[in-house]
This record gives structure tokens, sequence and C-alpha cells, in this order.
């Protein structure tokens, strides 16, 4: 699928948290939410761009988003990667079957070390109370996101 547009409003979703608890989009209605598409827990990027977000996630708040990670990990996975961390300060979302992650377009053709292969892209959605996107991310800084977000 295409990656959604800045003024866009997100599609719906269910997902499983990595509490387990079911999340959808109503979740995200009347607060501006960072919504980020990682590719795979516990790999030295993700790492470095969950834990960036967890450590700056007062500043974050501060400036009045919540924060929500998403993968197509389990949730048995996403519960790990979070507790192997010290427990990240906002929810995992397991979107094992990729609809969310189809329906935002950001599952797509990747190249490492000279091979391609279909994934995840890693890429952020800044997100109004009203649903619609603000900013897109998609030359996402693993281990300065949080400046990346606040400063541009």
């Amino acid at each position: 699928m295409k990656l959604l547009n800045v003024g866009d409003k997100i599609p719906q979703f269910e997902c499983y948290d990595d509490s387990g608890n079911l999340f959808t989009e109503k979740n995200l209605l009347g607060k501006k939410t960072i919504i980020f598409f990682y590719p795979k827990a516990n790999t030295p990027g993700c790492t470095a761009q969950a834990c960036n977000l967890s450590e700056n996630y007062s500043d974050l708040e501060n400036r009045g988003y919540s924060v929500i990670g998403v993968s197509a990990d389990k949730v048995d996975s996403q519960h790990k990667f979070s507790l192997k961390y010290g427990g990240f300060k906002y929810p995992l979302l397991s979107d094992i079957d990729k609809k969310m992650i189809n329906s935002f377009g950001v599952w797509g053709l990747k190249k490492f070390r000279g091979k391609e292969y279909m994934g995840i892209l890693r890429t952020t959605f800044i997100v109004g109370e009203d649903l619609k996107i603000l900013r897109i991310i998609d030359k996402v800084k693993t281990k300065d996101h949080a400046h990346q977000i606040l400063n541009e």
C-alpha cells in the first residue's frame, strides 16, 4: 500500500499491546501521538530508537505527546523487549498480521548489504488529537529520535 500523507486521517486498527491489552485508534483520540514503526524488537537500530524515546519520554510528554511503537513481533516478544530495557514508558503494539503496517503504507522493499527484501520501513507519524497526520519522519535518527521529533 501507499504511504499515508500529511493531512490524512489514520486508518482504523486493532492490535494488542505488550501487556496483552487491545489497542485501537480510539485510544489516540484527543492527544497528540507519536507512532513509530520499527522493523524488529531487540535489533540494534530498533533498540536504540525505542530506548531513546523512553529516555526522553518526559520531554515528549511535557510537549503534549503520547508514544506508541509498532512492529510485527508477537505480544510476548514485545513484552520481553520492553522488560529487557527496564520497561518502556509507552506501549509496543504487536501487528503480526501486518494490517496496521500495511494500512499506514510502511511495508515495502528494503535493501541491506546488496540484498533486497520486503520489510517494515522505519517510519514515524506524528498524529494530532483528531487522528490526522501532522508530520511524517522517514529518515529516522535512531539514536537521537526524540530530539529529531521535538526540534524539526
